[in-house]
């Protein structure tokens, strides 16, 4: 007990222990399984939604948007909270308020009450994404690699466990209601234990190194990145059921079966990616993931009537894509202090990646063709890696011409 007081009253020292550093990684890792229940909860009861506010599919659909405009919202204003105040504190603020979100959306009649609900939902989830991926930063330091990976790969349990839960308390109680209020029971421990932890210190500004100076270019490359890429994520994810229905390449439940295993293999994926990240340079990694990427779309897209390429290609995108974020931001790591203003922006442009690419294939989808959404998915896919290589030999010459005049450098990351 005297070691907990001890570190409370420190506020966690950069001289963390490695219990320390334990407890708060798994509290983090924690607090992503419940984003991932709670983010993965809209899709598999949107009918329940449309039947308690009396509303068609087509016009609850609209709560994507205001959850996208949400998440985007506080992914922006998150940041600037992690720097000034207790980092636990903010994140345990943002799971309360996604479990009272949780436990209204099923009490709301009307639809534009359910959409201030879910609006406000997605500020949560914004912040709360924002505090795990950078407060891991501040733990682990240039060591991060295989703890944001695995980060990551709670979310994914998270998302998978969720239409589990929802299709068992459904079947139970015959309602979404119980649904939502179980998760948002599961999810409130949650914010106790971070209540409970001391919070990491925020990393500090160093004059001598290229990390030490938050460069802007480099930020806007980096947010490029993750916008071009969550982009083609959500694309793949939201659209490929639509697309192989629409060429009838098959029938909708092995559609279904189809994006469930786009999913799973991005899961899994990012498992697997927890000891390559120990071993390899974030950089490396990110090559190879965008050339994994890049040939699993075009085996698709070369042979666009076989349900067997169509398979292979989703299951190599969705291993090629699982370590891309989390690779990306401790690449960010090693070349500007992460800041939460900072890790912000990045978050903002993944946010809006996520919601201008899904609808850009939705508007050319009927008028030009199924094959338009693995075609910009792809093209999409080219300009990220435009993008990453600019970003690599821009960072690269930063690192080059920030030498000492002993003349002494590591070798760039």
């Amino acid at each position: 007990m005297s070691d907990i007081i001890s570190a409370v009253s420190t506020e966690s020292p950069p001289t963390a222990t490695s219990s320390e550093k334990i407890s708060k990684t798994a509290s983090y890792y924690a607090a992503f399984v419940a984003l991932g229940l709670v983010v993965a909860s809209l899709g598999p009861t949107l009918p329940g939604l449309a039947d308690h506010t009396k509303t068609l599919l087509s016009e609850i659909s609209f709560l994507f948007t205001a959850r996208s405009l949400g998440y985007l919202l506080g992914s922006f204003q998150g940041g600037r909270f992690y720097d000034r105040v207790s980092g636990h504190s903010v994140m345990a603020v943002g799971i309360i308020i996604m479990a009272s979100m949780m436990i209204l959306a099923p009490l709301m009649p009307l639809l534009w009450l359910l959409t201030v609900v879910l609006l406000m939902l997605g500020v949560a989830e914004g912040i709360l994404d924002v505090g795990g991926n950078t407060l891991l930063v501040w733990v682990h330091r240039h060591k991060v690699g295989p703890y944001m990976n695995g980060l990551h790969f709670a979310f994914g349990v998270g998302a998978f466990l969720s239409p589990i839960i929802i299709a068992w308390a459904v079947l139970m109680s015959g309602d979404i209601t119980w649904a939502y209020w179980i998760l948002a029971l599961l999810i409130l421990p949650v914010a106790i234990w971070l209540l409970w932890l001391p919070s990491p210190t925020a990393q500090s500004h160093t004059k001598d190194s290229p990390a030490g100076r938050v460069n802007n270019l480099l930020v806007v490359l980096i947010a490029a990145f993750l916008f071009l890429y969550v982009g083609a994520e959500s694309s793949f994810g939201g659209w490929i059921f639509t697309y192989a229905v629409a060429l009838n390449l098959t029938g909708e439940t092995t559609a279904a079966y189809l994006t469930s295993g786009f999913w799973g293999a991005l899961t899994v994926g990012r498992l697997l990616a927890i000891p390559i990240a120990a071993r390899f340079r974030p950089r490396t990694i990110l090559f190879s993931d965008l050339a994994g990427c890049i040939a699993g779309v075009a085996i698709i897209l070369f042979w666009p009537d076989s349900l067997i390429a169509v398979w292979l290609g989703t299951f190599g995108l969705g291993f090629s894509m699982a370590s891309v974020f989390p690779t990306m931001l401790s690449l960010a790591e090693r070349r500007i202090t992460i800041t939460g203003r900072v890790t912000g922006w990045f978050f903002v442009g993944a946010s809006a990646g996520g919601m201008t690419l899904p609808w850009l294939i939705g508007q050319w989808f009927e008028t030009i063709g199924p094959r338009v959404t693995i075609l910009i998915i792809l093209v999409d896919l080219i300009i990220a890696v435009g993008v990453f290589t600019v970003l690599i030999l821009y960072s690269t010459r930063m690192v080059i011409g920030s030498i000492p005049e002993n003349g002494e450098i590591s070798a760039p990351p």
